[in-house]
């Protein structure tokens, strides 16, 4: 699909985007281009990726439309991660979060119509789903403008659909890091409420979602993966034992509460139960239809998808055993030697 194509990523530096980056290079692209703001992880990432001859490395926000419109000449496929994502940060600063991703993605949109883009796959969360908090309010309307996209493009080629994340595990600013740099320290995990549930994916599924995203859609899709649902205080207690069993020491500390942060909710949601009216599923993830389109379009290996929400609170958890496999399968644990030199 890729192979011999001109790829755009923005927030590509990131933990998720230089995932997709990483992927989209087994296939061959004739340039991929990684976009973004930070020009320290830039250089990180060109030393990582420094075999490759194919790829690009542009300067840039998505709130700049012209450097937008500059960096997509002749380019076929978009996956748009860049996004203000981190809630507490949204809601003290709303309007810099507006101006990311809500214009940020209309500046997307419009750069990606005037350069005749074939496919733009844009990233949103499962905070968009009854939203209670400024960063997903914001990405909820980012959702409804890549939705809308495809009514007023007109002739142009350009696809537009987005994929629901859960938390993505090890991702920059998620809680595995938190958790596992206060176990090393010593210090208290700090969880905000003991009852908090979350949906949980891992870095690698997240990207490979992306890209299933981009092998599906026809316009104005929402995907959403399904994935693990997890109390995040047994999953801080998985991540305590699994240190002890790697460092062969005891940890100090113990498990407190904080508070549930402002705009922070108690469980999460991917689906409602009005998507879910209309939304089709395989064995791996959920497709939800444009409602805008009157006539139901066609998906290989798509059936119709139960008539009810899929909340963390809800939907079936996963417990002790499968939550230390997750953490072990994806290299989030602890190394024996690692803890043991980190502990000391």
């Amino acid at each position: 699909m890729f192979t011999n194509k001109v790829v755009l990523v923005t927030g590509g530096t990131g933990s998720i985007g230089s995932e997709i980056v990483r992927n989209i290079l087994t296939y061959n692209p004739k340039a991929l281009r990684i976009f973004s703001r930070d020009e320290s992880k830039q250089f990180n990432l060109q030393q990582e990726l420094k075999e490759f001859d194919n790829v690009r490395y542009l300067i840039g926000d998505i709130r700049d439309k012209q450097r937008l419109s500059y960096a997509m000449e002749g380019v076929d496929y978009i996956f748009h991660a860049a996004a203000l994502k981190h809630v507490p940060s949204c809601e003290y600063n709303p309007m810099e979060a507006v101006k990311t991703n809500v214009i940020g993605v209309q500046n997307l949109i419009e750069a990606a119509l005037e350069n005749n883009v074939e496919k733009v796959i844009a990233i949103s969360t499962d905070k968009v789903v009854n939203p209670t908090n400024t960063m997903g309010a914001t990405k909820l309307l980012s959702e409804r403008l890549i939705s809308a996209a495809s009514l007023y493009k007109g002739s142009k080629r350009t696809v537009f659909s987005c994929v629901r994340f859960g938390n993505v595990m090890g991702s920059r600013g998620s809680v595995i890091p938190l958790f596992r740099e206060q176990i090393l320290k010593g210090q208290p995990v700090t969880v905000t409420h003991k009852d908090m549930t979350r949906f949980m994916m891992s870095i690698p599924q997240a990207a490979q979602l992306v890209i299933d995203a981009a092998h599906y859609s026809q316009g104005g899709e929402v995907f959403v993966l399904k994935m693990p649902i997890l109390k995040i205080t047994d999953l801080a207690e998985c991540m305590i034992e699994l240190f002890q069993e790697a460092s062969g020491h005891k940890y100090a500390g113990k498990i407190t509460e904080t508070g549930v942060r402002p705009g922070e909710k108690m469980y999460e949601e991917l689906m409602t139960l009005e998507e879910s009216e209309r939304a089709l599923e395989n064995e791996r993830m959920y497709l939800i239809p444009s409602s805008f389109i009157s006539k139901e379009p066609h998906y290989d290996g798509f059936k119709k998808a139960p008539h009810q929400e899929y909340s963390s609170m809800t939907a079936p958890r996963i417990y002790e055993a499968e939550i230390r496999q997750l953490l072990q399968n994806y290299g989030l644990g602890f190394t024996r030697e690692a803890s043991y030199e980190e502990a000391r």
